[in-house]
Formats: C-alpha cells, sequence, structure tokens
C-alpha cells in the first residue's frame, strides 16, 4: 500500500519575489524558499511554471521527500483573480511538470488577494482592505463565505489606489500649469522627482511613455502632510473611497453572520498605501472607528504564504493551522 501524502505546500507569487513554504499535515512549517518574480500575466505561463516547478522541488529536497509525498499546493499569484486566468496558469504547469515526468496531485491556482485573506485571520474571519496601485477589498464570515468589493481596475475602479490618488494629483497639476486652481506644493515636487517642466514633457510621458500614474501617490501623501489644501483633498477623498469598500462588505458579511457588535471583526490593512502609518492610513484608521465600531484593526496573523499553507490543509485533518508554528516566516 503507497504511503498517504504527508506535507503541503503554500506559494505566495508576485511582481518582484515568489515564496514557498512546505508544511506538515498540522500546518507547522518545515522549510522555506523564495525565487524571482511570477507574475504570469508579463512574464508568461511557461515561465512562471518553471519557477514554481523549481521551488516545488527545492521544498522537497530541503527536507527529503519526494514530490509524490505532497497531499495538496495552493498557489496564490498576482493577475490570477479570474477562473480562466486560474485554469490557463494550472493547465501550464501541470503540463510543464508533465514534460519532466512528474505528476501534482490536487493543485489550486488562486489571487494573492485570496491567500492574503487567509493568511491575516489564519483561516477565520475578518476583511483585508488592499490598497497598492490597485485597492480590492475581501472579507470571510464566519460561516467561511468569502465576499468582495473593489478590483474593477483603473478604468472602472480602484477608488482610493495609488493609480487613483496619483493620477488626481497630476490632474491637479495641470490644472495648476493652466492657471486655472492655485498654486500647490504638488507641482514643485512632481516638477523635481520626475523632470516634468511643461505641458510637453507631461503630455509625452503619460500618453506616450506609459508613465506610472501611481507613482506620484507618494509625493501627494508628501505634499498633503505640508498642508497642501489640494492635496489634502484628494486623500480625504481616497479615505472616504477606501472606507466605503469596508462598509459594502461589512453589509454583506453581517447579512451571512450572528455576529453582533460586540463581537469586534478584525480587519487588515494591506499594501504600500496603507500597510505602514502613512497618511491615509492614519486618517483612515481614525474614520474607521468613528463610522464603524463593530471593526477591530490588526495586523496580520500570518503572511499571505502561510494563507496558501491553510488553503492547502483545507481538505487534510487535523487542521490545527491556527496554533500551529509561524515563527521565522519572511
Amino acid at each position: 500500500m503507497a504511503q498517504r501524502p504527508q506535507f503541503v505546500i503554500g506559494i505566495d507569487g508576485g511582481g518582484t519575489k515568489t515564496a514557498a513554504i512546505i508544511a506538515n499535515l498540522h500546518g507547522d512549517i518545515l522549510a522555506e524558499h523564495t525565487a524571482g518574480p511570477s507574475n504570469f500575466q508579463i512574464i508568461g505561463v511557461e515561465e512562471t511554471a518553471r519557477i514554481l516547478f523549481s521551488l516545488i522541488h527545492s521544498c522537497c529536497d530541503s527536507i527529503g521527500c519526494a514530490v509524490g509525498d505532497i497531499a495538496a499546493m495552493t498557489i496564490g499569484l498576482t493577475g490570477a483573480g479570474r477562473p480562466v486566468d486560474q485554469q490557463r496558469m494550472k493547465s501550464g504547469l501541470l503540463k510543464y511538470a508533465a514534460k519532466n515526468n512528474v505528476r501534482l496531485r490536487s493543485v489550486k491556482i488562486e489571487s494573492d488577494a485570496r491567500i492574503a485573506l487567509e493568511g491575516a485571520f489564519k483561516g477565520g474571519a475578518g476583511i483585508i482592505l488592499i490598497a497598492g496601485t490597485g485597492s480590492i477589498a475581501f472579507g470571510k464570515d464566519a460561516k467561511g463565505n468569502v465576499h468582495r468589493t473593489g478590483g474593477w481596475g483603473r478604468i472602472l475602479g480602484d477608488e482610493g489606489s495609488g493609480y487613483f490618488i496619483g493620477r488626481a494629483g497630476m490632474s491637479a497639476v495641470t490644472r495648476h500649469l493652466d492657471s486655472r486652481t492655485p498654486a500647490t506644493k504638488l507641482s514643485a515636487l512632481v516638477a523635481k522627482k520626475f523632470g516634468f517642466k511643461n505641458q510637453t514633457d507631461i503630455i509625452a510621458a503619460v500618453y506616450k511613455n506609459n508613465f506610472d500614474l501611481a507613482s506620484v501617490a507618494p509625493l501627494v501623501l508628501n505634499a498633503a502632510e505640508r498642508g497642501d489644501r489640494t492635496c489634502q483633498a484628494i486623500v480625504n477623498i481616497a479615505v472616504m473611497e477606501l472606507e466605503t469598500h469596508v462598509r459594502a462588505l461589512l453589509v454583506k458579511l453581517h447579512t451571512n453572520s450572528r455576529r453582533t457588535v460586540r463581537q469586534k471583526l478584525p480587519l487588515t490593512f494591506i499594501g504600500g498605501l496603507i500597510a505602514n502609518e502613512t497618511l491615509l492610513a492614519k486618517l483612515l484608521r481614525k474614520r474607521l472607528a468613528g463610522v464603524s465600531p463593530e471593526i477591530q484593526i490588526i495586523k496580520p496573523m500570518a503572511p499571505p504564504v502561510y494563507g496558501a499553507v491553510i488553503m492547502s490543509l483545507s481538505n487534510y485533518p487535523p487542521r490545527s493551522h491556527k496554533d500551529a508554528k509561524i515563527i521565522g516566516v519572511q
């Protein structure tokens, strides 16, 4: 009789690096490995499959097990929010493994946000609010149902995101250059950092050279902290938009739960704009405390890569991951 698989793997892949964990069926971490970026929307499915396959082997080699000993693996990837993309990446990985005469069992591809939700509360209920280049919020109720708001992309949504703030900031700069509005400190900051001197520079950068509007967001926050009213107004609008993400999720979660106001629902901030104590994070924290007393803002209990481990463990008892050892996770 073949030995029952004894391990699971969780992987978190993004635009800068990919992290992997191999754990036992109790959720205890046995080894960790990292590799380069794995955004398949940018580097392609085949190259991403190669990186993932290499990490899987590294995990197995480090503890002396075979790939066949892996009961399940969950891989959270940037750009894998849609089922069609998840299936495309899964097919690519299985095809790559088959070329190398390796059979992978129970492979699940998820979005990076989905595994972040599981990691933040170690499989429990709660809300994650993500504000980086884009914006999205995910919530999980006590019954395990997952809900989302936002994530519509920069054309239709991403309110409160870096792109949203940066675009509003650049619009303020152009209005100032046209003398349609009073001067803003942002104009000088943008000119100094990006070398924009006039209308020609800005139009060429934005419409011809794919200028990253989200890169202006930190300058907007800087100017707002220095008292610039135009930028303060932009930041306040972003705060209200992100608050709306959370409040919309609260309605969905309360509809599917018996949780009362006395039972605080945890909320975690994720993403470059709010994960640290930025002006946006401080203002948002203050606003949520005033309008949504039923939530409690906390730090993530575990990183997204461990959230992928938890999802891999979901069908393999004993599920004791809430008490598992996660010390040392990067």
